[in-house]
């Protein structure tokens, strides 16, 4: 007995010891402050590293690097060690022993070591946990997920499994942090209606908790990854940056402007905090990565002494760029229409070292920006020439084969080979309608300017563009879901798709009108605006589903379905209704819209004739557009101008129409600075139409031509008939029809011609109405815009003749006597 007790106590002992000894060198590890401390003990302690003290210095290895910054990190040296070799092995002998939150932080651990995703020890860890899937933490399967991620794991078996514990375990998700990752890691393998419950999900959170950005970062790039310009989280994650703007760093702010990009998402007041933040760094010393990123977010805003530095700083460090940031580089050049030559040609001098190093999508994009910037190395272009040729007789992918066709179309001096054709026809049964288009705008570019050099080559390609046309019309005829149909359209433009396949494609969108919903009225509306054809059928059922879901459609997308209405001057049957609901929409949510979407709204709401008093008030105050000028100064220019142009026309129509306001004219200055940049010509058919003119009216002197009015509206004829409709002469007639090219000045406004008329006496401005000013469907209707400027010249005292180009190019008006006889019916008023 007295022995059985002696052998249990050296047990006890030795085991007391053991574990003493064990959790003392669990503490060491745990303390290190350098790799090498950490290795020196894994070496002396080889024989008694249990699967716990493995895992744990792995993971002290990688928190030892992320301490560091990025730049000063040693990874390499950590990898290649040979104590890092001999971890390994022991994980790897140890996997199944180990605890699951150990087996997921190891594998999270060696993955940010950047060590190799393939080797033994990452499969291992993988396989162990996959089967230990089932009872993982969230904590634990969101930390796994992301490295399945980092492992280009999208679409394997555990990503699905991982998403179906997701779903299972959706509602019991309160952590953002958690979420977000998982969001991100299972994105590619999600349903429609789980991804509609995960963007919930993240809204609720974003709500109710203190958000990290990057928390709204994750969420931004699941957004992006699933195509879905979700406004509600947007706008939330937005918030996010606006409130952690003192976190944010380059390398963030780059990153969200990207992810804004793809997701044709823009914020002022974020892009003038990313400003002034980014803008005190431009004197600082930066590594080719930090810079290029720099470059990328404030050189499309950045001032003119600000870019002149960029600009210089991108000169210098230009044989330091990798192939990636040459081609970042390009892109913001080609977004801040630069000009600068001599960083163009550095630039062009760089890549041909790089040219190989790319794929051929980025190839495509290079090209692009090359021919966008007015490149002019031609040897560059011939060695991208021949890498596009390369992939081209290679590729099997319809999408890469249409891209790469529509970029050699953009080469200078290409002369098409028969492969091209071939390889065009081999493609297009699988092609989409934008990648038609792409093929067809190539062809029709070809042979127009005769780059065709075979025998048979217009037969061959008047064939294929014959078969192009067939596909397009297959494709749209097979369309039987709406949705499908609207992710296509936005991609596709030019003459042949407007000539060949806009009929077809309304007609369409007429027959699967069923199936317009809140949901899908944004990018139907855009499309129809861009078509410039109006279609009662489909905008009837538009401004139907917006009245009975204007609730759940986003603010900022009520702009571009009023628009459509506006600018095509078209009124759904209750008209009112709908205008009455959108606008109680938007003035009850005016805060949710960033400051120039205000006045865009004003301005698309006045073409309609609505002047709702709390936005007006809004728009026209001295805070407002204070606000407005500092934000306007960091927008893209395309977008400033068309705020600054808005904001004259709602100024223009608030005074006009509704005096009560008392809203003064103040844009007199702006209007005289645009008047004076775009001296107008009279081209000769306006020219035809004066000497007729002045021919019924008996002389020159009865006439005014290209006459500016109060408010700057821009006339082409002014006359004025008295009580008995004879023509009076202008005393002061300070224009005359030019020498060549038909050149005028304008009259100012304040000149003998806007003198108090006689009584009975009636001031006539005749418009010459080309295709511009009508919807291009056969009703040729008249636009919005044209319409607006009748009720306005109307409202001014004239009594508007508006002379359309169909009536007069049309077979009625062939001779000049029936022409002559038109004219005066237009301006006597004789039936």
């Amino acid at each position: 007995m007295l022995c059985v007790r002696q052998v249990c106590l050296f047990t006890l002992r030795r085991y007391q010891a053991r574990t003493l000894c064990s959790d003392l060198l669990l503490s060491q590890i745990n303390d290190c402050t350098h790799e090498d401390e950490v290795f020196s003990l894994v070496g002396r302690n080889k024989a008694r590293l249990s699967e716990k003290h493995v895992g744990n210095a792995l993971n002290m290895l990688w928190q030892l690097q992320k301490k560091r910054p990025f730049l000063l990190r040693t990874s390499d040296y950590v990898r290649n060690h040979s104590q890092f070799l001999t971890l390994c092995v022991l994980a790897e002998n140890k996997v199944e022993h180990m605890e699951d939150e150990v087996i997921v932080d190891t594998l999270y651990s060696i993955l940010r070591l950047n060590v190799e995703d393939h080797i033994s020890l990452a499969k291992v860890l993988v396989t162990e946990a996959w089967k230990r899937l089932e009872r993982l933490s969230l904590p634990a399967l969101s930390k796994f997920a992301l490295c399945l991620y980092k492992q280009h794991r999208h679409f394997s078996p555990i990503i699905g499994q991982v998403a179906h514990i997701v779903d299972m375990k959706l509602d019991s998700i309160q952590d953002i942090r958690i979420l977000s990752v998982l969001m991100i890691s299972i994105s590619e393998v999600i349903t429609e209606s789980f991804r509609d419950r995960l963007l919930h999900k993240a809204e609720q959170l974003l709500e109710e908790h203190e958000a990290h950005f990057n928390y709204a970062r994750r969420t931004l790039q699941f957004l992006q990854t699933v195509k879905l310009k979700y406004h509600p989280l947007l706008e939330k994650c937005n918030r996010i940056f606006l409130k952690s703007a003192s976190h944010l760093d380059i390398r963030s702010i780059s990153h969200i402007f990207g992810l804004y990009e793809q997701l044709g998402f823009d914020n002022a007041e974020f892009r003038l905090i990313a400003k002034q933040l980014l803008s005190e760094t431009v004197d600082d010393h930066f590594d080719p990565e930090r810079f290029a990123k720099l470059f990328f977010s404030l050189g499309p805003m950045a001032g003119s002494k600000v870019r002149e530095r960029l600009l210089a700083t991108a000169v210098n460090m230009a044989e330091e760029f990798s192939s990636h940031q040459v081609l970042m580089i390009l892109k913001t050049m080609r977004k801040m229409k630069c000009r600068n030559s001599h960083l163009l040609k550095k630039m062009a001098s760089v890549l041909h070292k790089h040219l190989d190093s790319y794929h051929v999508l980025q190839l495509v994009k290079l090209t692009q920006y090359l021919v966008a910037l007015h490149c002019q190395d031609l040897e560059l272009f011939a060695k991208l020439k021949m890498l596009l040729l390369g992939y081209l007789k290679s590729s099997v992918i319809p999408a890469d084969t249409a891209a790469v066709i529509r970029v050699l179309a953009m080469l200078p001096s290409f002369q098409v080979e028969e492969m091209i054709i071939n390889k065009a026809a081999a493609v297009l049964p699988q092609c989409r309608l934008h990648h038609l288009n792409y093929i067809a705008t190539a062809l029709v570019k070809w042979n127009h300017h005769g780059q065709f050099h075979w025998q048979n080559s217009s037969e061959l390609c008047a064939k294929l563009l014959q078969k192009l046309n067939d596909y397009g019309f297959q494709r749209l005829q097979k369309a039987n879901n709406l949705n499908l149909l609207l992710e296509e359209l936005p991609y596709v433009n030019g003459e042949w798709f407007e000539e060949v396949l806009t009929e077809e494609t309304l007609a369409m969108c007429q027959h699967l009108r069923d199936q317009i919903t809140w949901a899908n009225v944004l990018p139907l509306s855009y499309f129809l605006i861009k078509s410039e054809h109006r279609c009662p059928a489909l905008f009837d059922r538009i401004a139907s589903v917006t009245v009975e879901n204007i609730d759940k459609i986003p603010t900022s997308e009520i702009y571009f379905i009023l628009f459509l209405f506006s600018a095509l001057n078209y009124d759904p049957p209750d008209n009112e209704e709908f205008f009455k609901s959108c606008i109680q929409h938007l003035t009850s949510n005016l805060s949710h819209l960033e400051t120039y979407h205000l006045v865009l709204l004003g301005h698309v709401l006045a073409m309609a004739g609505y002047f709702p008093p709390v936005l007006i008030t809004t728009i026209f105050n001295v805070s407002f557009l204070s606000k407005l000028d500092a934000q306007l100064k960091v927008l893209p220019d395309t977008v400033k101008k068309r705020v600054h142009l808005s904001l004259m026309k709602l100024n223009r129509a608030v005074c006009l129409e509704c005096p009560e306001f008392h809203i003064p004219w103040f844009h007199e200055p702006y209007c005289k600075r645009v008047f004076h940049n775009s001296m107008s010509q009279i081209n000769p058919q306006r020219q035809h139409i004066h000497r007729m003119l002045t021919e019924i009216l008996g002389g020159s002197h009865y006439s005014r031509v290209s006459v500016v009015t109060p408010y700057y509206y821009e006339i082409d004829f002014e006359c004025v008939l008295d009580v008995n409709k004879k023509p009076l002469s202008y005393v002061a007639q300070n224009i005359a029809l030019g020498g060549v090219g038909g050149i005028h000045l304008r009259h100012d406004i304040k000149d003998e011609g806007r003198k108090a008329l006689p009584p009975g006496a009636q001031r006539i401005a005749l418009e010459f109405l080309d295709s511009k000013a009508f919807s291009k469907d056969y009703s040729r209707h008249l636009k919005g815009e044209p319409a607006v400027k009748k009720r306005h010249l109307e409202m001014l005292g004239y009594r508007v003749v508006q002379i359309p180009h169909f009536e007069w190019n049309s077979m009625v008006l062939s001779t000049k006597s029936e022409q002559l006889e038109y004219l005066r019916q237009q301006l006597y008023g004789i039936q």
